[in-house]
């Protein structure tokens, strides 16, 4: 029986290995930043329309910011977690605590993974409240071209 080289067998992980994902985390923590710009700013707009008209959409979108709020938050941390964890797996390597940096560099990934699943969940979200902002459009749009309907048919008797 042939048996395979320990080195293919065993995780070979240096002080460069976790500064890969630096450039990464740190995009994915920017866009993250500029989504809950986003959101503020939605949520900015939304009030002003609630002060000057009440509108029946408004109550889903506040439900749908309120969710997409929370998960911007979760996806923010689990993030810079990742970003912490890959930093100590680094230092950990750094010290030659190899099985330590193994293991954090793990949990970096692990946490960058989480982070990028509350990403997908608020996309998803974001796209509802688009269909619904359309919803909205397209009701007006159908009251607008059924009260004309109305005034030409009024004027033709």
């Amino acid at each position: 029986m042939m048996r395979a080289p320990l080195c293919l067998l065993e995780a070979v992980l240096s002080l460069t290995t976790p500064a890969l994902l630096f450039p990464a985390i740190s995009l994915l923590l920017l866009a993250y930043t500029n989504r809950f710009l986003v959101l503020a700013q939605l949520i900015r707009r939304l009030a002003d329309e609630e002060r000057s008209q009440h509108q029946d959409v408004t109550a889903r979108q506040i439900l749908m910011l309120r969710k997409r709020i929370s998960l911007t938050k979760r996806m923010q941390v689990a993030g810079v977690m990742s970003f912490l964890l890959c930093t100590l797996s680094m230092f950990a390597l750094f010290l030659t605590l190899e099985q330590t940096g193994m293991v954090l560099f793990g949990l970096s990934l692990v946490t960058l993974s989480v982070s990028l699943i509350y990403s997908l969940w608020e996309v998803t979200i974001s796209t509802n409240a688009l269909n619904v902002q359309l919803q909205g459009i397209e009701d007006l749009r159908k009251s607008g071209s059924d009260r004309q309907h109305q005034d030409e048919q009024g004027e033709c008797r």
